[in-house]
Parts: structure tokens; C-alpha cells; sequence
């Protein structure tokens, strides 16, 4: 079957502002304008990586929906599913600069947004299934209880027409209501999807597991085909049909910023496997990628072109 889309993606992008200088936010002089978006990343790269790519959401016709919807078109993704609404405010983000590899400070203004007001009529059947794959992530579910029931409904719709769908948890605490909540709603959600990739520590909240056998256990025992726990600098375990193993993480000399590196480890395990490599090679693509992430300041300037890819070998 020839497919008009190789990936789509639900999610809610937000202008991210990044302070020009380490310490408190309240301390930077300016910032510099950059995107953000757990699905968004994904989307941007696996566009770089020459895979045709859709994104569907909801901005305000303000400066930052503008902005958005200008870097994503630039980056060839269709966003013709990308409705634009004055009724409600775009979100965004702000987020402090490290030289240090230490998490960022980042504040969020996210409530009310444009993004938090989709529900499930917003999944036009049609387009979703125009694609071969979904990737889902557990931020987007998490803003509001309708975007909840959208993700249900785009992942249970690409399941039953049996196309193969990708979640990683991305856990956000801030936005659930309780820890319990959000553990039992991440895994429904986990349980709808072929490959699950979490990382290492918040497997082990969501399942109560240890270790990354047992928390790919968890999640093959209730359905997943394939599940990749992310081990950060020390790689990544992956449990499959076809078997399990390791794959060591990539030496990176200095760690600059580890937010998005999560998205760019989706992006090499996603493109790897749909372009047929085996599960060990994907995951090493994915590996590599994730390296290359947490070297620079934004979200997604460390993720590859599809040249840059090719000339690594991966």
C-alpha cells in the first residue's frame, strides 16, 4: 500500500524561550526564540531525516502561532491539520540556559491554550490513516481531558486499521491531577501501542519495576511488540518479538542540555525501523541521535539531516 504519510503526530507545539545566559530566569538579559513540543521534535526530525510527516494541532492566530506554523511548514511537515484560532492564546515556555548538563529551570504557560481545547472530532479518520505510523507521546493526553480522549481515539483508530503506533511516556507530573492518576493513564495509554519507550526512571514509577528487563516485561506482557527503555549515557535495552539486548550510548564530550533528547532517541528508533533496519540498529540510530541532542541549547537543533545521517553510517 503506498501511503501519502509515513508519520503523523497529535500534539501541542510551543514557542520556547531560552535564556542568553546561566542562572535564575529572572536574571537573563534576553532570549532567544526557538520551538518546542514533545511531538513536535519528533515531527521536525524525522522530517530532517526525509520521512514525510504530518502534524496535526490547534494555535492562536497570535505572533507564536504564526512563528510556529512558519518553522514547521519550513521543515516540509504537513500541517494542513493545524486549525488556527484567535478564541484561544498559543502556549508557550521559558527555559533557563546550563553549561553544567543539570536540568533547566523552565516555567510553563500552557493553561487555556488553543492546543488544550482539541478533542476527539478533531481526528479527521482520513488524513490519520493517509499515514503508515503514529507516534504518540503522554504530554499531550495530559493538558486537558478532552486532548486525552483524542489520543485514544487516533491511537485506537491506527491499531484497529493495523498501522503501527509508537508512545513514549514523556512523563509531565505537573500536569496530572495525582501520581496515581497518571500512572494508570500513561499505561492505558502504553498498552494501545506497538512500541513503548520509556526511560529507565520513569519506568520504574510506572510499573513498579526495577530494572530494564522488568520494566520491559511489564509492558510485553500487555501487548506491546516491542518496547525500548532509554538508559541515557549508558545506552538502551530493547525486548522485542524478535529477541532482546543492549546498545551502548555514544561518548559525548560535554553535556549541554538534556531536555528534547528523549524526542531525538524516538526519532532514530522511529525511522529506523520503519525503514526496515533491525531492532538493534534502529535503537543505536536512536542512540546516536539522543548524543547528539543533549550538545546544544534547544530542542531540535541536534537533530540530523537525512545527509548528516547517512554520512554516520546508522
Amino acid at each position: 500500500m503506498t501511503h501519502a504519510l509515513d508519520v503523523v503526530t497529535y500534539g501541542e507545539a510551543m514557542m520556547l524561550l531560552v535564556a542568553d545566559r546561566p542562572g535564575a530566569l529572572e536574571d537573563a538579559g534576553a532570549f532567544l526564540k526557538r520551538t518546542a513540543g514533545a511531538e513536535t521534535n519528533v515531527a521536525i526530525g524525522l522530517a530532517r531525516l526525509g520521512l514525510k510527516v504530518g502534524w496535526a494541532s490547534r494555535l492562536g492566530t497570535d505572533m507564536m502561532g504564526r512563528y510556529l506554523m512558519r518553522e514547521m511548514a519550513a521543515e516540509s511537515i504537513d500541517c494542513s491539520q493545524v486549525a488556527l484560532t484567535p478564541a484561544q492564546p498559543t502556549g508557550f515556555m521559558i527555559k533557563g540556559s546550563v553549561s553544567d548538563g543539570s536540568d533547566p529551570p523552565i516555567e510553563y504557560h500552557r493553561k487555556g491554550s488553543a492546543a488544550s481545547h482539541m478533542g476527539p472530532d478533531d481526528v479527521d479518520s482520513d488524513w490519520l490513516l493517509s499515514a503508515r505510523h503514529l507516534h504518540a507521546t503522554g504530554v499531550f493526553p495530559a493538558i486537558s481531558a478532552s486532548t486525552l480522549l483524542l489520543a485514544r481515539r487516533s491511537m485506537d483508530i491506527m491499531r484497529g486499521a493495523g498501522r503501527s503506533v509508537s508512545f513514549d511516556p514523556n512523563l509531565r507530573p505537573a500536569l496530572w491531577a495525582s501520581p496515581a492518576l497518571m500512572v494508570e493513564t500513561i499505561n492505558d495509554l502504553a498498552a494501545r501501542a506497538d512500541w513503548v519507550l520509556p526511560g529507565l526512571e520513569e519506568g520504574r514509577l510506572l510499573t513498579g519495576e526495577h530494572s530494564a528487563e522488568g520494566i520491559a516485561h511489564f509492558y510485553r506482557q500487555r501487548g506491546a511488540k516491542l518496547v525500548v527503555v532509554k538508559l541515557g549515557a549508558q545506552g538502551a535495552y530493547f525486548d522485542g518479538e524478535g529477541g532482546s539486548g543492549r546498545v551502548a550510548g555514544f561518548p559525548v564530550e560535554k553535556v549541554v542540555d538534556t531536555v528534547g533528547a528523549g524526542d531525538g532517541f524516538a526519532v532514530g528508533v522511529i525511522s529506523g525501523l520503519l525503514a526496515g533496519l533491525a531492532v538493534a540498529a534502529a535503537v543505536r540510530r536512536g542512540a546516536w541521535i539522543g548524543a547528539r541532542s543533549v550538545q546544544v541549547l534547544g530542542d531540535s537543533e541536534g537533530l540530523p539531516s537525512r545527509a548528516e545521517l547517512l554520512a554516520s553510517g546508522l
